[in-house]
């Protein structure tokens, strides 16, 4: 009889160990937080309706949070966006002072404003493997994002001084005030740059696979009769490059598998 005992006492003793251990494994899960920031994600559902493609004008529809400053920016299917987000608690999130550049695109078939619309309503999100739900209290998502992490090599933040072009040599003239270059603002996806005699601003857009493009690229009208540089082929990298590879601290724009159409190097 005491040995009975002392067995179902050794029995229960066990159940209740993994019970607890159990426990203890679900409120470590619960308790974990996965960062949503830095990462780009791409819409691939939107008000319950699966998307074929999230490509719009040229463009995927995608948001990224940048931990730097607790800024968004994103591209809506016509017009590219900015704003504040806050992260708090238990999952929560809101955006802010959203604004919006004012492009007009009548082929769009994605009503960019129900995108806009999206991040004004979500108070909440919710995380499942590589997708993030934003979601409005507990009803359905509003859409889901697919997570798409740009490539480890950075290449925004950085100065990127034009080393060759056309297979020659650059160096900087005389008359020159500065050298010719070009920098990516990671947070208002905006490129700013030097041609060699105008100031050059636009916006861009980074892919998966080191894909690039620029958009909306203009320059200054300044008059600069005595340069020698070829000012109106330079800018002809931005419209024609859709990709890049970074080699060390050379990064080279190109088209397709083409010689690259220009060569930059880091100044650090």
């Amino acid at each position: 009889m005491k040995f009975k005992i002392a067995t179902l006492a050794l029995i229960a003793t066990v159940i209740m160990g993994c019970k607890s251990d159990k426990t203890t494994e679900n409120e470590a899960s619960q308790g974990d937080t996965v960062d949503i920031t830095n990462t780009q994600w791409t819409l691939v559902t939107l008000e319950g309706n699966d998307l074929e493609t999230a490509e719009q004008n040229g463009q995927i529809i995608h948001f990224t949070l940048h931990s730097e400053g607790n800024n968004v920016s994103g591209y809506a299917g016509c017009n590219r966006f900015t704003g504040k987000y806050s992260l708090d608690g238990d999952n929560r999130i809101t955006f802010s002072a959203l604004g919006t550049t004012r492009m007009a695109c009548p082929n769009s078939t994605i009503d960019e404003r129900n995108v806009l619309s999206v991040l004004e309503m979500t108070d909440n999100y919710t995380v499942d493997g590589e997708q993030l739900m934003l979601n409005k209290a507990k009803r359905a998502p509003l859409a889901v994002f697919s997570k798409s992490e740009l490539d480890s090599k950075p290449i925004t933040q950085i100065k990127w001084r034009l080393k060759s072009f056309e297979g020659k040599e650059i160096e900087k003239a005389e008359n020159e005030e500065e050298d010719i270059y070009f920098m990516l603002n990671a947070v208002e996806n905006r490129v700013e740059g030097f041609a060699g005699c105008n100031t050059i601003s636009g916006s861009y857009t980074l892919n998966r696979g080191n894909k690039i493009s620029f958009n909306g690229v203009a320059v200054t009208l300044k008059a600069c009769p005595d340069m020698t540089f070829n000012e109106a082929e330079f800018l002809k990298v931005f419209e024609m490059a859709d990709n890049y590879t970074i080699n060390g601290d050379e990064l080279n724009l190109n088209v397709g598998r083409r010689a690259p159409l220009a060569v930059f190097e880091a100044v650090k």
